[in-house]
């Protein structure tokens, strides 16, 4: 049991920060519905995009925290800062690369978006967050270095300090308060950037602040300065594939919701509403998925893949676990959540029983997938980040969204949409249950 709560007291500050990104987007969301709704229609599309495109520079930014997590392990304080270094490095020059992307995203936005108001509202926030992306970078690389030696309560603590500043700024910003212009929607991304700065800022301020005394203590040593530029060979090796994953991934689910806005008005309603309650429950997820990362990461480090293997298997059930009492619990209560979104009286009754099926496929898949992010997270902390991408490919390009294609044409219900999510997830955790049980991983070397 001690060793339970060991893996709790890693994980949770990550999970509540996970939970505590969902709450803010809602937030957002909240503020901007005020001010227009052109403005509300443009938020989701023009931030998918962005995060197509920044999610692939953030996922390789923060396998520098795989890589720390290993050193930490071996007790290798000085790689650690190294890896800091070479991740600040990489972060400032993903940083002018996303920049670039600009005008390609506009672009793409003028020809998937029909109404002018929501266009110019739509390249205002991509352009704005795009171009700032190199602050999501640096901070996600100061996170990792922290997150990699398990002091996660830091993070999290940062987390809530930015998140509140955005909470700040977004009325200030939006809607022109205490003598600032009234911005609208560019406000809004301007918001997330400064707030996402002001958490880079303070975890520099703390990294460099025990670094200048670390260094200190090495100097007297006379320590061998890491070379950077292998390192940051190795860590693009390892990171390249999970950053592929993270967009792939996202692009294999996009997708998937742009095929089941055919099903119809009101089914399309409820699935959308169906999905804003599955995010606030996997959100958690993903911090658990960081913590098995960081365990396994940490345990390699030692040498000692049997501990690995332990930590990876408590933290699964642990998550499982969270994430089944979650999911009955939002089938029990169904019909009040529900009717939260179902502002229609017209069609309450078919949104709120389309809504309870939908919420029962959803807790099926909801245990699944936890196993599956767990469990990636898992073999991405041992460096078996090429396996992870490649059996995602192959199951949901070569064979969901096959299934989905047809489920469209032949029985194009919401309910056999969502079905076919089931039997991805299922098939994808099985192959990565598979994997991890092989012990493939467990001689991959990353340090």
């Amino acid at each position: 049991m001690r060793e339970y709560f060991r893996i709790l007291k890693l994980v949770w500050p990550i999970a509540l920060g996970m939970v505590n990104n969902a709450v803010m987007q809602f937030v957002d969301r909240a503020f901007l519905a005020r001010e227009s709704m052109a403005s509300l229609e443009a938020a989701l599309p023009a931030s998918i995009l962005a995060f197509n495109i920044l999610g692939f520079f953030q996922s390789i930014v923060a396998y520098s925290g795989t890589f720390i997590a290993q050193y930490h392990g071996a007790g290798d304080s000085r790689m650690c800062r190294a890896c800091l270094k070479v991740g600040t490095m990489l972060s400032l020059a993903f940083g002018a690369v996303a920049i670039l992307f600009v005008p390609a995203g506009r672009i793409l936005l003028e020809r998937l978006t029909d109404s002018p108001e929501v266009l110019s509202r739509e390249t205002a926030y991509y352009g704005i967050v795009t171009a700032g992306g190199v602050f999501l970078f640096l901070q996600m690389s100061a996170s990792a270095y922290f997150t990699g030696q398990g002091r996660t309560r830091l993070v999290f603590w940062v987390n809530i300090l930015g998140n509140v500043f955005n909470a700040v700024l977004d009325p200030l910003l939006i809607f022109g308060l205490l003598g600032c212009p009234r911005m609208g929607i560019a406000g809004a991304a301007y918001a997330t950037v400064a707030a996402t700065a002001l958490q880079w800022l303070v975890l520099a301020a703390v990294a460099r602040r025990e670094s200048a005394a670390e260094n200190e203590l090495a100097s007297q040593r006379s320590a061998q300065k890491p070379k950077l530029l292998p390192l940051a060979g190795r860590i693009l090796r390892f990171g390249v594939p999970s950053g592929a994953y993270t967009v792939l991934n996202m692009l294999s689910f996009t997708i998937f919701v742009f095929v089941t806005g055919k099903a119809g008005d009101v089914a399309f309603a409820v699935s959308n509403a169906c999905f804003s309650v599955n995010y606030m429950l996997f959100a958690p997820m993903e911090g658990f998925a960081i913590g098995a990362a960081t365990l396994v990461g940490q345990a390699q480090g030692r040498g000692d893949s049997a501990a690995a293997h332990r930590d990876a298997m408590r933290t699964l059930a642990l998550g499982v676990g969270f994430v089944a009492i979650l999911s009955v619990l939002a089938v029990v209560f169904c019909r009040p959540i529900l009717s939260l979104f179902a502002a229609d009286p017209s069609v309450r009754e078919e949104f709120l029983s389309l809504g309870f099926t939908l919420f029962v496929l959803m807790a099926a898949w909801q245990v699944f997938d936890a196993a599956d992010v767990i469990i990636s997270g898992a073999l991405k902390g041992a460096g078996d980040t090429r396996f992870v991408l490649w059996w995602m490919l192959a199951v949901a390009f070569g064979l969901w969204l096959p299934m989905v294609w047809a489920v469209s044409v032949f029985h194009n219900t919401m309910p056999a949409l969502w079905s076919t999510m089931v039997a991805y997830v299922v098939i994808i955790c099985a192959g990565e249950i598979i994997r991890w049980r092989k012990g493939c991983w467990a001689s991959i070397k990353l340090t």
